[in-house]
């Protein structure tokens, strides 16, 4: 991932808590320069300094992941280090709130979960597709249990994730010849803001933090490209990569 002795990047969206967060705080623990993303500012700036305190470079890039221009604002940062090595697209919406049953799901709103969720992570590799290029570079995009469980009230989101899933299965196919690799992770259900939005009112405390899943982050990002492209895990599971 570093042939040159210059410090590895990575893209993480909606690093600013979360398993954005843990996720941020790993990879620069291990060397990695960062740049994230975030729609809250007070939130950015309390990762920031998390992130920055483990050393190595960091810069953040505040706005939302669904709209064209923060969008290029990323692309545009990643230009002057002409190289791209990791790009996680973990920024998510759940839509609309409590969440509806699709017979009734607000068709706008629909669409909005499709462009945070799937649009917007093809269209930011669309952008980055050079940089990662140049440094064969690896990108997350994450999953879930809903893009294949089919369950009451998760069909926005879990539509969205399995298009998602198809979506990195394809482009990993289509760039291979780039040396670009493209995976889906679910990460599992974790004690995280987004998971208590799903459940509120409900006692989630007997869901892990986002760091049960370091060993797999770590396990993942020490494997030959080739054997990974394309495929599909599950970070909490007994076994990892789920059986095509």
């Amino acid at each position: 991932m570093n042939s040159n002795n210059r410090r590895p990047l990575a893209i993480i969206t909606g690093g600013t808590l979360g398993l954005g967060l843990t996720l941020g705080q790993f990879l620069a623990a291990r060397g990695f320069d960062l740049l994230i993303t975030g729609r809250d500012l007070q939130r950015m700036e309390e990762a920031a300094q998390l992130i920055g305190a483990l050393g190595g470079g960091l810069k953040a890039v505040a706005g939302d992941i669904a709209d064209e221009s923060h969008r290029q604002r990323v692309v545009e940062a990643v230009s002057v280090f002409g190289q791209l090595d990791l790009l996680v697209n973990n920024a998510s919406t759940l839509g609309p709130l409590p969440m509806p049953e699709l017979s009734e799901f607000d068709l706008e709103a629909m669409r909005h979960v499709f462009e945070v969720n799937t649009i917007a992570p093809l269209a930011l590799l669309q952008g980055l597709r050079p940089y990662l290029a140049a440094a064969a570079g690896l990108v997350i995009n994450l999953s879930s249990d809903a893009a294949l469980g089919g369950y009451a009230g998760w069909g926005g989101y879990g539509a969205s994730k399995a298009a998602l899933d198809l979506v990195s299965k394809t482009l990993a196919n289509e760039l291979q010849d780039e040396s670009i690799t493209v995976v889906s992770v679910d990460p599992g259900d974790m004690r995280t803001t987004m998971h208590q939005d799903a459940f509120p009112g409900e006692d989630i405390s007997d869901r892990p933090l986002p760091e049960v899943t370091l060993p797999f982050w770590a396990w993942l990002l020490g494997q030959e490209r080739s054997a990974i492209n394309g495929q599909r895990f599950e970070a909490q599971s007994e076994l990892w990569q789920v059986p095509a």
